[in-house]
C-alpha cells in the first residue's frame, strides 16, 4: 500500500529490518509513484516528487520524476515551484536533454512580481546552467543585475559568475553592471560583485586597466570594515565581516600585481588591516595572510614587506599546526625575496625541525636550507647536522646533499669543509649520493696540507663504524690513495696527537671490511684497489706485500666477474716491476669543478642496487652486488655511451678500444661522466675519475674509477666531424630582449632520440637573471633535462642547457614551455607552445 505523504514514507523505511526490506519498500514505493504520475493530480504530484526526492536522496533511480518538476515549476503555487527546482536540481545536470524545457520556466520566473520566485530561478540557474542555456539567459541576468532588490542583485551576480565560467566571451556584457555593484552599501552584493569582478579578471587579464580604478573604492570599503565598530549583523569573533574583508584583500592583490601607482593607493590601508586585527584568533590570522600575501604581491615599499614577513614569524609561535605550517609554507615562498628580513626569525624556525608533525618538519628543513649564508653557515650547518643525528631516513637523502653543497658553496676554510663533510658520513653515509663522495674526493685530493688529517680521520672513523657505505668508500679510497703519509706522520688523533701506525693495521682494517655484512659489490671493488695501491708503496713491508697478493690470489676465483677480473689484473701487476709501480701511483688532483646534481637521475645513494636510466635511455641495474649491466648484458655501456654521445653532438672527444688489458688500458668515461660531459667538455684529456684497468667486455661501476691512474692513451680513433655546422637553431622564444633557440640533433643509430641544445641570449643592454625553464611534452613522449649551466645572462653571453626528448618514431616533438626571469626587477612569465622543429625528426634524421 502506497504512503501518502513523506512523513509516512520516512517512518515505513525506518521500520525496515533489514536492507532488503529497505530495498523492497522503495521499489513498491517507485512503482506506485509511476503509476501516480498517470493520474494528473497536482497536490498528489507534490507528495510524490517530496517522496521520489528522498528516494534519490537514498541512492535508488528517480529518474523518471524529472518531467513532473517541470510541471510543478510550471505551477502558480510557490511551494509547488519550490519543490519543481529543487527537484531539478538534484536530477538534472548541465548534461540533460530534459533541460532546454527549463530554459522557457526560468526566463518567465526570472521575470516574476515576486522575488523570492526569482531567486528560486536564479538559484537554479546558478547550479545547472550549460553553455546553451547561458547564451539564452544571458541578457535576463545582466538586467536582474541593475535590479533595485538587493536580494536579487545578490543572486544575479552569482548567475553572471556562472555564465562567465561556461561562456567566457560573455564577459563584457557584465562589466558595467559589475563597476556599479562595487559601489552597492550591501554585503550580500558586495561579497558577490567582487568574486564576480575576480574571476572576469583571472579570465581574461586585458579587464585589469578597467577594474584598477576602483582602488580607491576597495580600499574605502576595506577600510570602513577594519573601523566600524559591533556589528552584530556581520560579526564573526568580534571581527567585521571577515569574508568580505578577504575577499577585498584577494581582489586589491589581483589589481596592484605590477602597478606601482594601484600599490601606492593601497599602502596604508594594508598597514592598519595589518595592525590593527585582532591575532589571538583563527579569524584575524586568515586576515591577516591574506594582508600578507597581498603585500607581497603588490609593488609595496620595504617597510610594508618587513611588517608582512614579522607577521608570518608570529605565526610560527601560534599553537595550531595548521598556521606553523601555512607560514613555513609562504616564508618559503618570499625567502629570495627578502631574506634579511626572514633571516630574523632563523632560531624559531629551527626550532620547527624539533615538532612532531613531519609536514612541518619538512617546510621548516626546507627554509632552513634556503637560509644559509657565508655569515650564518657555521651556525645553520651546525643546527642541521644535530637534526641529521635524530632524522627521520626520509629527511637523510636529502639533508646530506644540502649539507655537503652548502658546505662546499660558503665553507670559511678547507678544514671545516672537510670536518664537516665528515661529520655527514658518520652520521648517515648510506644516505649520500655520488656527486657528494666524488667532490669530497676532488677537495681531498686539491689539498696537500690536509691530507694527513683527512686520512686519519678517515681511518679512526672507519675503525669505529664499518656500517656506513660512503664512509667506507671514501675511507678506503683515501687511504689506499695516501697509506704513505699515515705510516710517516702517524694517525692524528682526536686530542691532535700522533700515534703511530704501521702497515699491518691499515691493511687488517681495509681487509675487515671484506668480508663484513656491511660490505657490498661496490665496497669490495675499492678495498682491492686499495690495498694493490698500499702494496706499491715504498713504506710498506715485504711481508704485507706477499700478504695482499694471496688476498688478490683468493680473489681470482671469486664468483663476482668485476671482483675476479679485477683480481686477476692486480695480481699480474705484482709481476712487472717498474710498469706496476707506473701504474699504481698516486692519482693526480682531478680537475676542481662545482658539484652538479643531475636533476634527470633519480636521487639515489651511493651503492644502492636500484636501478637509475642513463641519459642516452638506457637502464643500468646494480644486480646483486651493483654490477652494471644494460640490456641485461653487462658490458660496454659506458664505451656505448660515450660512442654515441661522440655521433651525436660531434664531440672530439676520441674512445679508443683494446683486447688486452694489461698491455694497452682501455679508456673508459662513467655514465656520471658522460651526463656531465654534455656541459660542452670536449678534450681528449682521459677524465680523472678514469677507472682501473677493464677489458672492454665489462664496464666499470662508475664509483670504481676513483682508484685508476691510467695515463691517456697514446694512439686514438680519428675524432668524429662537428655536426654543429649543420645543425639548425629554431627560435622558441624571442620577447623582452630575452631570446631562447633550441638546436635538435639525433642518431640514425637511435631513431626515437631527439637531443635539444637551449640557448639563452640577451637581446637588449641589461642582464637577465632568475631563469627558470621549464619544458613539458605530450603524454605518449618523454623528456629529461641537465640544469642550466647559468640561471643569469649577461650581454652577449650565451647559456645553454641539454634536453632529451624520446619519443614514437615518426611522431612530431611537440614542446610546451614556460618561462620564467626577470629584467632590471621586473618579472616576466611566459607560456609558450613550441612545435617548429621539422617533420620526420624522430626518424632518425638530423
Amino acid at each position: 500500500m502506497p504512503f501518502h505523504n513523506l512523513k509516512a514514507l520516512i517512518k515505513g523505511i525506518r521500520a525496515c529490518k533489514t536492507v532488503a526490506d529497505e530495498r523492497a519498500l522503495i521499489q513498491q514505493e517507485s512503482a506506485a509513484i509511476r503509476a501516480s504520475f498517470r493520474e494528473e493530480d497536482s497536490y498528489q504530484r507534490h507528495n510524490n516528487i517530496a517522496k521520489l526526492l528522498y528516494i534519490h536522496m537514498l541512492g535508488s533511480p528517480a529518474h523518471f520524476g524529472q518531467i513532473e518538476c517541470l510541471k510543478l515549476v510550471a505551477s502558480p503555487r510557490f511551494a509547488d515551484k519550490r519543490l519543481g527546482y529543487l527537484g531539478i536540481m538534484l536530477l538534472l545536470d548541465e548534461n540533460q536533454e530534459v533541460l532546454t524545457l527549463v530554459t522557457n520556466s526560468l526566463k518567465n520566473d526570472m521575470n516574476h512580481s515576486n522575488m523570492y520566485a526569482v531567486g528560486l530561478a536564479l538559484c537554479t540557474f546558478a547550479n545547472i546552467a550549460s553553455e546553451e542555456m547561458s547564451r539564452d539567459l544571458a541578457n535576463e541576468i545582466e538586467k536582474l543585475l541593475g535590479s533595485s532588490n538587493t536580494y536579487i542583485r545578490k543572486k544575479a551576480a552569482l548567475c553572471a559568475l556562472r555564465v562567465i565560467k561556461k561562456v567566457p566571451d560573455l564577459s563584457d556584457h557584465f562589466v558595467n553592471k559589475s563597476k556599479n555593484l562595487l559601489t552597492d552599501r550591501n554585503h550580500g552584493v558586495l561579497l558577490t560583485a567582487i568574486t564576480l569582478v575576480t574571476e572576469m579578471i583571472q579570465a581574461n587579464s586585458s579587464y585589469l586597466d578597467e577594474f584598477r580604478n576602483a582602488v580607491p573604492l576597495l580600499v574605502r570599503n576595506l577600510k570602513s570594515l577594519v573601523t566600524t565598530g559591533y556589528s552584530p549583523e556581520h560579526d564573526v569573533s568580534g571581527i567585521t565581516d571577515p569574508f568580505l574583508q578577504v575577499k577585498v584583500l584577494r581582489l586589491l592583490r589581483i589589481l596592484g600585481r605590477g602597478d606601482a601607482q594601484a600599490s601606492e593607493a593601497m599602502n596604508d590601508i594594508l598597514a592598519q588591516v595589518a595592525t590593527n586585527t585582532d591575532s589571538t584568533k583563527n579569524v584575524g590570522n586568515s586576515i591577516l595572510y591574506e594582508t600578507v600575501l597581498t603585500v607581497l604581491e603588490i609593488e609595496a615599499d620595504t617597510g610594508l614587506r618587513v611588517m608582512a614577513i614579522n607577521i608570518l614569524g608570529k605565526f610560527l609561535s601560534n599553537r595550531d599546526n595548521n598556521i606553523r605550517y601555512v607560514a613555513l609554507n609562504t616564508l618559503n615562498k618570499v625567502v629570495s625575496m627578502d631574506t634579511n628580513a626572514v633571516q630574523r626569525h632563523r632560531n624559531i624556525i629551527l626550532d620547527c625541525l624539533r615538532d612532531g608533525d613531519i609536514s612541518i618538519r619538512r617546510r621548516a628543513l626546507e627554509l632552513s636550507y634556503a637560509l644559509i649564508n657565508e655569515q650564518n653557515v657555521r651556525y645553520l650547518i651546525r643546527e642541521l647536522l644535530a637534526f641529521l643525528e635524530v632524522a627521520d631516513d626520509e629527511f637523510k637523502l636529502g639533508m646530506t646533499t644540502q649539507i655537503c653543497l652548502a658546505a662546499e658553496r660558503f665553507a670559511p676554510n678547507k678544514r671545516w669543509h672537510i670536518d664537516t663533510v665528515l661529520r655527514v658520513l658518520k652520521l648517515a653515509g648510506n644516505f649520500v649520493r655520488e656527486e657528494i663522495l666524488s667532490a669530497f674526493i676532488r677537495l681531498v685530493a686539491h689539498t696537500p696540507e690536509l691530507q694527513a688529517y683527512t686520512a686519519s680521520k678517515l681511518y679512526l672513523a672507519l675503525k669505529a663504524d664499518i656500517s656506513q657505505d660512503s664512509l667506507t668508500l671514501a675511507a678506503t679510497w683515501v687511504i689506499g690513495e695516501y697509506s704513505e703519509i699515515l705510516l710517516e706522520n702517524g694517525i692524528i688523533s682526536d686530542e691532535d696527537q700522533a700515534i703511530r701506525a704501521t702497515d699491518k693495521e691499515i691493511v687488517d682494517l681495509l681487509v675487515s671490511t671484506l668480508d663484513s655484512p656491511y660490505a657490498n659489490y661496490l665496497i669490495r671493488q675499492f678495498v682491492l684497489a686499495a690495498i694493490t695501491k698500499i702494496s706499491s708503496r715504498n713504506t710498506t713491508s715485504s711481508n704485507e706485500q706477499d700478504r695482499i697478493a694471496e688476498i688478490l690470489a683468493k680473489y681470482t676465483t671469486a664468483l663476482e666477474l668485476e671482483l675476479q677480473q679485477r683480481a686477476v689484473e692486480f695480481a699480474s701487476l705484482f709481476s712487472l716491476g717498474a710498469l706496476r709501480e707506473g701504474v699504481l701511483e698516486r692519482m693526480p688532483p682531478p680537475e676542481l669543478k662545482a658539484t652538479v646534481m643531475g636533476v634527470v637521475s633519480e636521487n639515489k645513494p651511493v651503492g644502492s642496487t636500484r636501478g637509475e636510466p642513463d641519459l642516452l635511455g638506457d637502464e643500468v641495474v646494480s644486480g646483486g652486488g651493483g654490477a652494471p649491466t644494460t640490456n641485461g648484458q653487462p658490458g660496454a655501456s659506458a664505451q656505448s655511451n660515450q660512442d654515441i654521445l661522440a655521433e651525436i653532438f660531434g664531440s672530439s672527444a676520441p674512445t679508443t678500444t683494446s683486447s688486452q688489458p694489461s698491455s694497452q688500458p682501455q679508456q673508459q668515461r662513467s655514465t656520471v661522466d658522460d651526463i656531465l660531459g654534455l656541459f660542452g667538455s670536449t678534450n681528449a684529456t682521459p677524465s680523472p675519475a678514469a677507472p682501473a684497468p677493464a677489458p672492454s667486455s665489462a664496464a666499470p661501476n662508475p664509483m670504481s674509477s676513483l682508484f685508476s691512474n691510467t695515463p691517456p692513451p697514446t694512439q686514438a680513433s680519428p675524432p668524429a666531424a662537428p655536426a654543429a655546422s649543420r645543425l639548425t637553431a629554431y627560435t622558441a622564444y624571442d620577447k623582452n630582449d630575452f631570446k631562447i633557440t633550441l638546436t635538435p640533433q639525433t642518431s640514425a643509430t637511435r631513431p626515437g632520440v631527439v637531443m635539444i641544445l637551449a640557448k639563452f641570449t640577451v637581446q637588449g643592454s641589461l642582464p637577465v637573471s632568475a631563469i627558470n625553464f621549464q619544458a613539458a611534452v605530450p603524454k605518449s613522449q618523454q623528456l629529461q633535462m641537465l640544469p642550466m649551466s647559468n640561471t643569469s645572462v649577461q650581454p652577449g653571453a650565451t647559456e645553454t642547457q641539454q634536453m632529451r626528448v624520446v619519443a614514437p618514431a615518426g611522431s612530431a616533438v611537440r614542446l610546451r614551455l614556460r618561462i620564467a626571469f626577470v629584467v632590471a626587477g621586473q618579472n616576466f612569465q611566459d607560456t609558450v607552445d613550441f612545435s617548429g622543429f621539422p617533420p620526420g625528426l624522430t626518424g632518425g634524421s638530423s
